[in-house]
Formats: C-alpha cells, sequence, structure tokens
C-alpha cells in the first residue's frame, strides 16, 4: 500500500481551513505528501503547505476573528466589478509565508484559476506563487479579476473545484482528494455563501430577506454547478483516498470557526484513510 501521496485541495471558502486538517491526519498516520494541487482557497494552503510553513499557518488561521476580515476587506465599489480589490489579503498572507517562485517551493505545486476570456483553465507550476493565489482565490463579483496579459482571471474553482488532474505524479503514489464541496442540499436557512455576507450591513439585510430570492437563486446556481463539476472531476480522475465535506457544513466567511473545521477537516481524512486501508471507496 502506497505511502507517497499526490494532494488534490478543493476550493470552498472557509471550509478550506479543513485542508489544514486533512493534511495533519495523512503525516501523522505516516503518509509523504510529495506533490500538491488547489485551487481557490486550496490554492492557499497548497502553498502554505509546499512552502514549508503549515505551522504558521495554522496559528495565523486560529488568530483570525471577524474583524481582522473586515480589516481586511479592501472595498472597491467604484470600479463597478467586484466588492473587494483583494490586494490586502493577500498582503496579509505574505506576512506569514513570503512570496517565492512556485518551481522553487520544497515540493510540486500546481495552482489553478480560470480564464474569463478564454473560458479555460490556467494552471500555474511556475511564477510567483501569490500572483498565482491572487488570481485562484478571485470570486467573482467579490474579488476583482486578475489581469495577465490578455488573461481575466478569477477564481479556480469556477471551472474545476476539485483539480485532480493537474496535479504532478510520481510512480507509486496514491491520489488523495480533500473535497470540500460536497453533495448538499439548500439549507432552509438560505443563503450561507452569498459573497456580500462579508459586509456587516448587508449580513443584516440578507438575514431579514426571504428563502427564495434574487441572491439565494444566484448563490444556489453557484453552488449546483461548483457540485457538479466536482462530482465531474472525480468521475474523470478517480481519486485514491476521498475525503468529503459537505458544501453547506460551513458558511463560505466562516474563518472565524478555524478550530472546528480544521478539526472536522481531519476527522473526515481520517475516516477516509480507514476505508483506503481497509480496501473500500
Amino acid at each position: 500500500m502506497g505511502k507517497n501521496v499526490a494532494l488534490v485541495l478543493g476550493s470552498g471558502g472557509a471550509r478550506g481551513l479543513a485542508h489544514i486538517g486533512s493534511i495533519e491526519a495523512l503525516e501523522e498516520r505516516g503518509y509523504t505528501i510529495t506533490s500538491i494541487a488547489g485551487c481557490s482557497m486550496g490554492s492557499i494552503i497548497a502553498g502554505m503547505y509546499a512552502a514549508g510553513q503549515m505551522k504558521e499557518a495554522k496559528e495565523w488561521f486560529l488568530s483570525v476573528d471577524k474583524q481582522l476580515i473586515l480589516r481586511m476587506m479592501d472595498i472597491n465599489l467604484l470600479s463597478g466589478n467586484s466588492l473587494v480589490k483583494g490586494q490586502r489579503i493577500i498582503q496579509e498572507l505574505q506576512k506569514v509565508v513570503p512570496d517565492r517562485p512556485i518551481e522553487e517551493l520544497n515540493i510540486p505545486c500546481t495552482i489553478v484559476a480560470s480564464d474569463m476570456q478564454s473560458t479555460e483553465e490556467v494552471v500555474f507550476r511556475t511564477g510567483s506563487l501569490f500572483e498565482a493565489v491572487r488570481a485562484s482565490i478571485s470570486i467573482p463579483l467579490f474579488f476583482e479579476p486578475v489581469q495577465m496579459g490578455k488573461r481575466l482571471l478569477i477564481d479556480g474553482g469556477i471551472l474545476n473545484p476539485l483539480p485532480l488532474h493537474v496535479v504532478e505524479r510520481t510512480e507509486g503514489d496514491i491520489l488523495v482528494a480533500a473535497d470540500i464541496s460536497g453533495k448538499d442540499s439548500m439549507p432552509e436557512e438560505g443563503t450561507p455563501n452569498a459573497p456580500f455576507k462579508i459586509l456587516e450591513g448587508a449580513m443584516a439585510k440578507v438575514q431579514q430577506l426571504k428563502r427564495v430570492n434574487f441572491f439565494s437563486i444566484l448563490d444556489r446556481m453557484s453552488d449546483m454547478q461548483i457540485q457538479r463539476n466536482t462530482i465531474l472531476a472525480c468521475q474523470l480522475t478517480p481519486p485514491d483516498v476521498h475525503s468529503v465535506m459537505r458544501q453547506y457544513a460551513y458558511n463560505t466567511f466562516d474563518f472565524d470557526k478555524a478550530e472546528q473545521i480544521i478539526a472536522d477537516g481531519k476527522r473526515l481524512m481520517n475516516e477516509a484513510l480507514d476505508r483506503y486501508e481497509q480496501g473500500q471507496k
């Protein structure tokens, strides 16, 4: 039974903190992560792990509260294309993990974004780590898109929320998927993931909206697309180990629940490893 792992970290906002727990579970059970790939929040954790600074990253995420989240929001309403510029969050992340060329990280790292112009995936294996991350986390309408030459880049999860097919492989390794967009029913309380909920004023208004409204419909359409694309990714490139967190387990901006999310990620990966080691799917 192989112990070398090609690890793929899916998109999903704050649920991506579960990836920290997934990594801890793998390492504690004697698995060696030899390559890693991710998109959106998964790209942040992938880059920090490949840089060898997962401990520092975990400590930082555990310190995040709602006040810090709001301070990192460089509001951009006048641009007309996003709520937030997105540079302030990158600056904060670089205080924890300094920027480096992707090709100089400790293990092969692949980061995925989506090109609005060509409607194609853009795969980063070289160049600035945080330029790639900034592109990969660009949630449409929330973060400002990233212009790179003729490309206009947005969240990698739009086209492929679990980029199993792009992670670098070595002979004899096992493919492990940390999937945080598992199939789920629409929650009765309404729209947990709408990006505008990060704004305090909007949060109060959202709570007053009826369950089915313009925003909840748009949000559900996006969730359905992500769920379906995740399922298709697993069908096209079946992982050996598949850890799954439900899509509505946590809200997109639940970063102040880091400890609980990390613990759940660790538990789910341990359960997936149990199935794998027992010869189950």
